[in-house]
């Protein structure tokens, strides 16, 4: 059955648990940073900083608030990258049939710095990175090995608030639900963001663009076509 995740930013308090953790489960090194006058470090995703805490501090009701979004890739049901990947190296990316796992193989590195930068740029959240070192690109990969094996994510597992759940994809819809009912209770506006189109959904309790310029994606799931139109290709080029 498929897996999903679902981040409930409600119980978020950036402890940054879940991204230690995944960084010490795929065994990446440290990412040299400079203070930029804010708790978010390092600045933004890369081929070693799978998962990102996201921070950002916004004055609401007249008080002060944080608002912390854990980034991550959210494994599209209909991934663009994939679409965009067939055209130039078949099956560089694939869908983990058991699992709905969005996977990133070797075979990447097939793919030109040009054709990694047009699969990034066609992500409607903006995460694929590009390691400069391996040619690889690269993004998160739910620890595949660890479900596969029948365990939790490490990020999951390393979180002690509640905001990481990971389960069937029905039981995280549901818990979901359960969720945004009792927190709009305190959080009128809050949401789900674009949950019907992938395995890692996130509850909200403020607009969108307070969290991240990308916490969803512009319009419904990319169809080819539409990666044609937003992409301003020809349509030649990506023909699989």
């Amino acid at each position: 059955m498929p897996k999903a995740i679902f981040i409930d930013t409600s119980r978020c308090t950036a402890c940054r648990g879940c991204q230690v953790a995944c960084k010490e489960w795929h065994g990446f090194g440290g990412v040299p940073t400079k203070q930029r006058g804010s708790h978010q470090n390092p600045p933004d995703l890369n081929p070693l900083n799978y998962k990102l805490v996201r921070f950002n501090e916004h004055k609401i009701d007249g008080k002060i608030h944080w608002l912390f979004f854990p980034d991550q890739c959210r494994h599209c049901l209909q991934p663009p990258c994939k679409d965009i990947a067939d055209g130039y190296v078949k099956d560089a990316i694939i869908i983990d049939q058991p699992t709905g796992i969005v996977f990133y193989t070797q075979d990447t590195k097939k793919l030109t710095p040009d054709q990694c930068k047009e699969i990034t740029e066609g992500c409607p959240y903006n995460i694929p990175r590009r390691n400069a070192e391996t040619g690889m690109l690269t993004k998160c990969d739910m620890c595949i090995d660890r479900v596969q094996a029948g365990m939790q994510p490490s990020c999951v597992k390393t979180c002690c608030t509640g905001t990481m759940n990971f389960g069937e994809r029905a039981e995280m819809m549901e818990l979901a639900k359960k969720r945004l009912a009792d927190v709009k209770k305190e959080h009128p506006a809050a949401m789900l963001v674009d949950a019907d189109s992938l395995s890692v959904f996130y509850l909200i309790t403020q607009p969108k663009k307070m969290y991240h310029t990308y916490v969803e994606r512009e319009t419904g799931p990319l169809t080819r076509q539409a990666l044609f139109a937003k992409l301003a290709r020809p349509f030649g080029s990506i023909a699989g």
